[in-house]
């Protein structure tokens, strides 16, 4: 128990909102359901109008840190879509900015840090901050979203796992190759992993946090570990997960996993235990039934380029994918990774009430 008194443990679970519309959380506890849960990665973003008139008169950034704003971001998918559960709107890179590096965000070239992380004298200079002093905009958005949502679906929480935000602190930016990042491994791995660890503790903190703001279950995002081959992944990313998972084992909510480019990194991804592996459009799903034991959720995988086709194409993909998963207890409908910009509003909604009516 490492100490924590019962007492604690079913406090923190009393605190969770109570939902009616509970096949998501059905599905992460691998328990059959009625029909798949369905929810789209970046589900409140630049190819809903409603969420451009929310950034209007503002910035991205500004947008994550003010609660009303964010709730109201977080909000769009559910009332527009109808989807099954929401996700907290926020970036990953927030708990970065707040241990100290300036993050800057553009619409051309996306987040960028002006001061990247290089030397070891730069990881040292990184502090781990105190999630609701630097970051509790994040947790007042969760208590205001789920006073909207009202109970009727649950409240997903993330963060971006250790190794990814890695990669952005040492590339600087978005990158094509992971040189910078991937050059540090091989020439001063120690430095690297003193960077990881300082990340992994800063994420433990910041999604306690979000649990006690009464998320329902939390999603790490290891997006750039795909660029991993399986002996560094488990070197590199695979334990700094863990660590995490494993910290908050004790709250009482599920976890979810995603890795783009996975393929090679699902046997690896299982270990990390979270209650869900979330796997992209270039997987096989009766490949992934097959190494994914049964008890533990799967989550993916329609390519979002899909959604640009017609509404035919749409169709038969997602019958495709259902029928490949028909029968498998804890499975999710998602996407294999975020919505395009590009996409109508009316197709999200027809791929939403293809799912639900299946």
């Amino acid at each position: 128990m490492n100490g924590i008194p019962i007492s604690i443990k079913t406090e923190r679970k009393k605190m969770r909102p109570s939902v009616k519309n509970d096949l998501f959380l059905k599905a992460c506890r691998g328990e059959a359901t009625s029909r798949p849960p369905i929810w789209i990665m970046r589900q409140a973003g630049r190819y809903m109008p409603e969420y451009q008139a929310l950034r209007k008169n503002t910035t991205f950034l500004n947008l994550c840190k003010t609660p009303d704003l964010a709730a109201s971001a977080t909000l769009l998918p559910v009332d527009m879509l109808g989807i099954d559960v929401a996700i907290i709107f926020s970036d990953i890179l927030v708990p970065v900015e707040a241990m100290g590096l300036e993050l800057i965000f553009s619409e051309k070239k996306g987040p960028s840090f002006p001061s990247p992380v290089r030397t070891r004298k730069d990881v040292e200079a990184l502090c781990t901050p105190d999630p609701l002093e630097k970051t509790g905009f994040v947790a007042q958005a969760i208590k205001e979203s789920n006073r909207r949502i009202d109970g009727r679906i649950p409240l997903i929480g993330f963060s971006g796992s250790p190794f990814t935000l890695a990669t952005y602190m040492v590339e600087g930016e978005i990158s094509k190759d992971f040189s910078r990042v991937k050059k540090m491994m091989f020439q001063d791995p120690d430095t690297l992993h003193l960077l990881l660890e300082r990340a992994t503790k800063t994420v433990i903190d910041y999604l306690k946090m979000q649990v006690d703001a009464g998320i329902h279950a939390y999603q790490l995002f290891d997006t750039w570990a795909g660029s991993l081959n399986p002996v560094h992944y488990r070197e590199f990313a695979l334990p700094y997960t863990k660590k995490i998972v494993e910290a908050l084992s004790r709250e009482g909510v599920p976890s979810l996993l995603y890795v783009n480019g996975s393929c090679a990194l699902l046997p690896d991804m299982i270990q990390a235990g979270t209650d869900v592996i979330s796997v992209d459009w270039r997987v096989s799903l009766p490949m992934v039934r097959n190494i994914i034991p049964e008890g533990k959720g799967i989550q993916g995988n329609l390519d979002p380029v899909s959604l640009l086709g017609t509404s035919e194409a749409l169709k038969k993909e997602v019958h495709r994918i259902l029928a490949e998963m028909k029968g498998r207890k804890g499975y999710i409908f998602n996407l294999g990774h975020g919505i395009l910009p590009e996409t109508s509003v009316s197709m999200a909604q027809y791929l939403v009430k293809l799912v639900q009516e299946s």
